[in-house]
Parts: structure tokens; C-alpha cells; sequence
């Protein structure tokens, strides 16, 4: 059922604009991703031995996402968190992130601002599961908090860097931040693509909106829900 509703939505936006910028977008995130790889790859390396010097368990871990028409995959990251971190979620069911985490490792607390835990999805990018740009891609289980009409954020790949991303991250409430992906997916052109790019720029060289602690919108202890990795 949901894989017909984004289906057809994603026909209803369709034009023969939008599909050559959509073809278009495709070979960039090809391009783009295979030359972050190259070029990041060593990096990579160093930064997994150094976690897993740090702390007992894996360098890389992977977590079940929602990709385009609703189909889940695995997202691949730097782990930031000590293994097997319980997975914590505010009262409006975004994840619960916090400077202060004691989930956190050391080398964690230094990637996650500037979002370098997530050079790893260069590798989703590539194998066509998610985009360098589009809807940051939700846990599977957060389906069940879906309003109507939430299922347009899922016409399109996933994205390492989004509109909402470039808006304020996890400081904005998530269903703030659901409004903005669909925005993006109704709204989209290589343009607004390149915008968002050069905003990100900005965004991880300050390391802003990585936390949502302290939201008003989040009174509450989190609640715990699962294991994810």
C-alpha cells in the first residue's frame, strides 16, 4: 500500500524537466560519490581504527533506514556511540541527541557535529540506495509516526545533506523537519540541489544544529526503544 501511494505521487510530479534533472542528479551522485570514496577512503580508515582503539566494538556499523518508495536498507556510518547504544527517542519521536550524551565516545562527540560519522553512506550513494542530496532517511520503525501524507518524503533517495539539514538539523522539532523534506521533493531542481550543497559547506564547518537537547518541544526524559546497531 505504501509503496502505490509514493508510487503514485511520484507520477503526479513527474514533467520531462524533472526527469532529465532527476537522470542528471543521478550521474552527480555517481560521480560524487565514487570521488569522495577516493578521496576519503584513507581517512576513513584511519578514523575506524582510532574508534575501535578507543572503545570495544566495530569502526563501522549499519542501521535500518527508509529508502525511496518506503523500502528499507542499510545505512552505513562511523560509530559514534559506544557498541550497542540503545537507540533513545524525544516525545516527538525524532532521536534524542545531546552534547552531553554518555552514550557518546570521545571520537564520537568530534565527528557528529561536523557530520563526518556519515562519510561512510558515500558507499549508499554509489550502490543507488541514497542521494548525495534529497530527504535525510528516517529509522524504519519511525513509519509508525507518520502522519498522512508523510509518505511524499519518500519519493525520492534519501540524501546525505538535505533542505532541513541546511534549516536548522536536529535543533528544529521532526515534524518541523518533515514539513521541509516534502518541501524539497515537491520543489525540486539541480538549482535548489546546488543551494543546499553550498549551505552544507557552512553547516559543517560550524558544526551547528547537531544537538536537539534542551528543545521545548522535547520536555521529557527520552525513551529508550531499541538496539540498533
Amino acid at each position: 500500500m505504501l509503496e502505490g501511494q509514493v508510487g503514485e505521487y511520484r507520477r503526479a510530479l513527474q514533467s520531462p524537466s524533472r526527469r532529465a534533472q532527476e537522470a542528471i542528479k543521478r550521474l552527480l551522485d555517481v560521480l560524487g560519490a565514487a570521488c569522495g570514496l577516493l578521496l576519503t577512503g584513507p581517512l576513513l580508515g584511519v578514523m575506524a581504527v582510532l574508534i575501535r582503539l578507543e572503545s570495544p566494538g566495530p569502526g563501522f556499523y549499519s542501521q535500518r533506514r527508509l529508502g525511496r518508495g518506503g523500502h528499507v536498507f542499510r545505512v552505513f556510518k562511523l560509530r559514534s556511540m559506544v557498541h550497542r547504544a540503545p537507540m533513545m527517542l524525544n516525545s516527538d519521536g525524532s532521536t534524542w541527541v545531546t552534547p552531553h550524551d554518555p552514550r557518546l565516545t570521545r571520537m564520537g562527540a568530534r565527528l557528529r557535529p561536523r557530520g563526518l560519522d556519515e562519510l561512510p553512506q558515500l558507499w549508499n550513494v554509489l550502490k543507488g540506495e541514497m542521494s548525495l542530496i534529497g530527504p535525510r532517511p528516517d529509522h524504519d520503525f519511525q513509519l509508525q509516526r507518520y502522519a498522512e501524507g508523510d509518505y511524499r518524503k519518500l519519493a525520492m533517495r534519501p540524501g546525505m545533506t538535505s533542505l532541513a539539514q541546511v534549516s536548522g538539523r536536529n535543533a528544529l522539532p521532526w515534524r518541523r523537519r518533515m514539513e521541509i523534506e516534502i518541501e524539497y521533493v515537491e520543489r525540486f531542481s539541480l538549482w535548489l540541489d546546488l543551494q543546499i550543497a553550498l549551505r552544507t559547506v557552512g553547516v559543517v564547518l560550524r558544526g551547528s544544529g547537531a544537538y536537539n537537547s534542551g528543545r521545548g518541544d522535547d520536555a521529557g526524559p527520552p525513551t529508550i526503544v531499541s538496539r540498533d546497531h
